[in-house]
């Protein structure tokens, strides 16, 4: 029975709203439902993959194909790549390896795709919040290259809003919302207008657009608010001073981007050198309350030619306009600063190490889609919006970032390439170079110790070098038992297949990768399903102490060993919320 034709309209859209088609939903037999009928489809399509996978196990192939999938740690979109790679000795010219990824089980070299959002693919991302937290937490008890006296400086976890573009339903912390009602935490109504006619779309768009613009002059505004604090000038600052940060952008429940923060104050040199006596937390929360209340970003754009039509509701006041008529945005009224104390868990009391490093690596790994249930791709015609379910809020928001860019005064910020993180066009995550190590030095680190172990017992997901799987814990190479690294040779002190090291003074590397695809043939994503419900369906790990928790959280990771930080949380006067 062939496969039923998916509508490209959801079923909840009413008729007069869908796109006219040539095209006609197929008729099921008399007495057979809908349901049933996909539910038929779907069975005999895994009854057809089951049966091409016996037939690969009846060659020898399937063995080969699980380790391969399995390596790739159940990623959901691998990317499939072709080509070859060559080893010679540079003095003699002898061909000391060559690998073609004709060699794999799957005839193709898959690599991990390392997105970032959980919604895409959350393998990836589970990786990528694991690297965020070390970051985060080497640059506040120091390791991964940065010394731990770096505990010592002052340091502070800020948080920077939006301002209020019309009432909201919320979550106030004393009394009811404005709609004289108290919400539960998964309501869906958080973060929606009370009043959707009279909301300032317009302004909640462009001030998403220029959130970024608003961070880099508040970085120079809080140095010129540090100088001026101890008395020295913004150029001379640099000879005392150093400021260092980390940064990630978060999305309110209302669409609205802000801010969470780790300032840090260092010496001269950076992380390795003692700040000045000067240097004290409390100068340094004082300098960013007043960095982001003096931050203010003009609009580059031509000012609006005609006046605004009657019972038309002004943006608030953080968006005024100047003598010039250019739109003028800032930060929202609620600023929160915290010092960052020690590194243990202290209930409700400050904030610690541990609390700001999974903050920060928690939001690392979402976006717009999960707090406001909007998209997380672009969009390539408006017309889209009728296939995806979505919330009536995050629509408005993404029609009115879809037709303020038809206005040539607005053309400047890309906002239909950027309609579906609803204006937002900045890096959702930053910091300076002396705040701590970088992603790639994290992520070789961890190479370099999963290919020089004899015996891997980590559920980490693999690299493209151990794609081709792992059985009893040992990492095994593709048929012709060459590494699949794609920097190998690159890299100082690499091992080649027979274990020896090869130094790449000596070395020529040629080689040459050409993309084939995205996501698995469908006889492969059905075993990479099978693969993911057998890891399901084992028993569970004994649950650890907090004490061995914490323990290898701190030597854990180096050696490839993860600990999920999911859990952890904030303070409730930290944790956002969508400010009316």
């Amino acid at each position: 029975m062939p496969a039923q034709l998916q509508l490209p309209y959801p079923a909840t859209v009413p008729a007069a709203s869908r796109p006219s088609s040539t095209l006609t939903t197929p008729t099921c037999p008399e007495g057979l439902s809908v349901s049933a009928a996909t539910g038929r489809s779907a069975l005999e399509r895994r009854a057809r993959l089951t049966a091409k996978l016996a037939k690969l196990a009846a060659t020898g192939q399937l063995a080969p194909l699980t380790r391969q999938i399995a390596g790739l740690g159940g990623c959901a979109h691998p990317i499939r790549l072709t080509g070859h790679r060559t080893r010679l000795h540079t003095a003699t010219g002898e061909i000391l390896d060559h690998f073609d990824s004709g060699q794999l089980p799957a005839g193709e070299l898959l690599v991990r795709c390392g997105n970032r959002r959980a919604t895409r693919c959350p393998a990836c991302s589970t990786v990528y919040r694991y690297d965020t937290y070390q970051l985060i937490a080497a640059g506040l008890r120091g390791g991964k290259t940065v010394p731990t006296s770096v505990a010592a400086h002052p340091r502070v976890f800020a948080t920077l809003t939006a301002p209020g573009f019309g009432p909201v339903h919320n979550q106030p912390d004393t009394g009811r919302c404005h709609c004289d009602q108290l919400h539960a935490d998964d309501d869906p109504l958080l973060g929606t207008p009370l009043n959707p006619e009279h909301y300032d779309y317009t302004g909640a768009v462009l001030w998403n657009a220029h959130a970024p613009a608003l961070w880099a002059r508040f970085t120079t505004h809080l140095r010129r608010e540090i100088a001026k604090a101890a008395g020295l000038t913004q150029r001379t600052l640099r000879h005392h001073a150093t400021l260092s940060y980390a940064k990630v952008a978060e999305y309110q429940k209302r669409g609205q981007v802000h801010f969470h923060a780790v300032i840090r104050l260092d010496g001269p040199t950076g992380p390795t050198s003692t700040p000045p006596a000067w240097a004290t937390t409390g100068l340094l929360d004082h300098a960013v309350r007043a960095a982001a209340t003096r931050t203010r970003v003009h609009h580059k754009g031509e000012p609006p030619k005609q006046p605004q039509p009657a019972g038309h509701i002004p943006a608030s006041p953080p968006q005024r306009s100047d003598r010039a008529g250019r739109l003028v945005f800032r930060f929202g009224r609620q600023i929160d600063v915290r010092a960052i104390r020690g590194t243990d868990f202290t209930g409700d009391g400050p904030v610690t190490d541990r609390h700001v490093a999974a903050y920060i690596a928690k939001y690392a790994t979402k976006g717009a889609e999960t707090t406001t249930g909007t998209l997380d791709r672009r969009l390539r015609l408006l017309a889209e919006l009728a296939t995806h379910d979505i919330t009536d809020h995050a629509r408005r928001l993404i029609h009115t970032a879809w037709h303020l860019a038809t206005k040539r005064r607005h053309a400047h910020l890309r906002l239909r390439q950027w309609a579906h993180m609803l204006g937002f066009r900045g890096h959702f995550s930053t910091r300076t170079r002396h705040y701590s190590t970088t992603l790639t030095h994290l992520r070789a680190e961890r190479t370099a110790w999963r290919t020089s172990r004899p015996d891997t017992h980590t559920s980490a997901p693999a690299s493209a070098e151990t794609q081709a799987g792992q059985t009893g814990g040992s990492p095994i190479g593709d048929q012709a038992q060459h590494s699949t690294d794609l920097t190998a040779g690159h890299r100082p002190g690499h091992r080649n297949s027979t274990g020896q090291r090869v130094d790449s003074n000596t070395t020529l590397v040629i080689s040459h990768w050409q993309y084939a695809g995205t996501g698995l043939l469908p006889e492969l994503a059905h075993l990479a399903d099978l693969l993911a419900a057998k890891r399901q369906t084992r028993p569970g790990q004994p649950t650890r102490t907090r004490r061995s928790k914490r323990s290898s959280d701190r030597a854990g990771h180096s050696a490839g060993h993860p600990v999920d930080h999911s859990t952890v949380r904030l303070p409730r006067a930290v944790r956002s919320r969508a400010f009316a």
